[in-house]
């Protein structure tokens, strides 16, 4: 389930993305498999970087023209040369980054003039929500530090030389699932509730029928769980 459509990229071959956060590799095998790209991903979580290494070989096409790699590594520091790649993506990244500014500027050093920055964040009306049903969930060890607004957000990429493309919403139907993990925190792990809504999803991810896809559709500009927005990188530099 990727939340960032490639759609919305222009790929050509032997161009390299880079992915910000990669978790166990969804992006990054949606990307290898999308287009002959040398895909590379990108995490603080040691475990999870195993888990999309070890995954990767159900999605190898073993071609010599392209790539997936994975490396441990940190948003706002990260291991690679200015103008590096074509394209960068980080997906509900931020969020968890107190000093986020830091982690844009390092995506607009490595990310080539004219590039493709296409960017990821809880949408605001379902995360405060979250804050409101459960305390918790705003305590978690490495969980979110702040709930994002769209305009700030988009504005403060615009300022570090990117111009902004276009935005849609994503996951409409996983945002009452987050609720229910809310509101009965404590006893999640044993909701009948929660785990039938959770078994709904994956039957939704699955079969993706068209009820469901109609309901995304209708309701993603209210209940969307996350914002999604696709830059350009422009020409020049800024200030460090």
């Amino acid at each position: 389930m990727q939340t960032i459509r490639f759609k919305n990229f222009d790929f050509y071959s032997n161009q390299k993305i880079l992915d910000i956060g990669c978790g166990q590799g969804r992006h990054c095998f949606g990307a290898y498999m999308h287009a002959d790209l040398d895909v590379y991903g990108i995490d603080m979580g040691f475990d999870d970087v195993k888990k999309a290494y070890d995954n990767f070989d159900q999605f190898n096409e073993r071609l010599d023209k392209k790539s997936c790699n994975f490396m441990v590594g940190n948003a706002k520091t990260l291991p690679f040369e200015d103008n590096s790649f074509d394209h960068v993506v980080c997906s509900e990244v931020l969020e968890h980054i107190i000093d986020y500014e830091s982690a844009l500027k390092e995506i607009k050093r490595v990310l080539k003039p004219n590039g493709t920055f296409a960017l990821s964040v809880p949408k605001f009306f379902p995360e405060w929500v979250c804050w409101k049903l459960s305390k918790d969930y705003q305590n978690e060890p490495g969980g979110h530090v702040r709930i994002f607004k769209y305009r700030e957000l988009k504005n403060s990429v615009i300022s570090l030389g990117f111009k902004f493309n276009k935005r849609h919403w994503a996951h409409a139907l996983h945002s009452p699932y987050w609720w229910m993990q809310c509101y009965f925190w404590e006893t999640k792990k044993q909701s009948k509730l929660i785990s039938t809504y959770h078994s709904f999803l994956v039957w939704d991810m699955t079969k993706n029928p068209i009820i469901t896809r109609l309901l995304e559709f209708l309701l993603q500009p209210i209940i969307g769980k996350s914002v999604v927005m696709y830059f350009k990188n422009l020409e020049g530099d800024i200030e460090r």
